[in-house]
């Protein structure tokens, strides 16, 4: 008897207890979106306008040092075929000249990643500001309760719950003010 009123007991405060609508037993309804900020960026119209600007600053950082490569080229070369018929002073010349531009190359190199990189996030900041803010506005809006990036994390999600494109569109928008 004792042993059915405990049996009796627990079912009791089971039910109870599971009953209840606490946080930790019953989970609100979450509505979740992912989107691909990279496709964002390479499709939204102002995205589009910085890759433009980035990739004519590095075209032309390119063209600017491709003279003074050929010219080291052309350096190793001379020092290669006629290192044995120099002297040694003047192959040590030689060899030191060739050194110092190259150094002077890849400083310059350097200073043109640097300037790149500072260019492309001069031109993403507000972008990626602005993209913020709509990502906010856009969950809020459409009672999101959660929206990540598909690109860091996410290692699956079924393509309906991407917004990207819905994000692609808000954002040209609201840049083109």
């Amino acid at each position: 008897m004792l042993t059915r009123l405990f049996v009796v007991g627990l079912f009791s405060l089971c039910v109870t207890l599971f009953s209840q609508p606490t946080g930790s037993v019953q989970a609100a309804e979450m509505k979740i979106g992912v989107m691909n900020v990279q496709k964002v960026l390479i499709n939204s119209v102002s995205g589009k306008a910085a890759k433009g600007k980035f990739d004519q600053k590095m075209q032309e950082l390119q063209s600017k040092f491709k003279a003074e490569e050929e010219e080291l080229v052309a350096m190793q070369k001379e020092i290669e075929k006629k290192s044995s018929a120099w002297s040694e002073e003047t192959k040590q010349v030689k060899v030191r000249d060739f050194q110092k531009k190259r150094r002077e190359l890849q400083e310059k190199s350097e200073d043109s990643r640097f300037e790149l990189k500072n260019l492309q996030d001069k031109e993403l900041a507000p972008i990626l500001k602005a993209l913020e803010g709509i990502v906010g506005n856009y969950g809020k809006n459409n009672g999101f309760t959660l929206i990540m990036d598909s690109k860091n994390g996410v290692i699956y999600s079924d393509e309906t719950i991407d917004i990207s494109d819905q994000l692609i569109k808000e954002l040209d928008a609201a840049m083109a003010k």
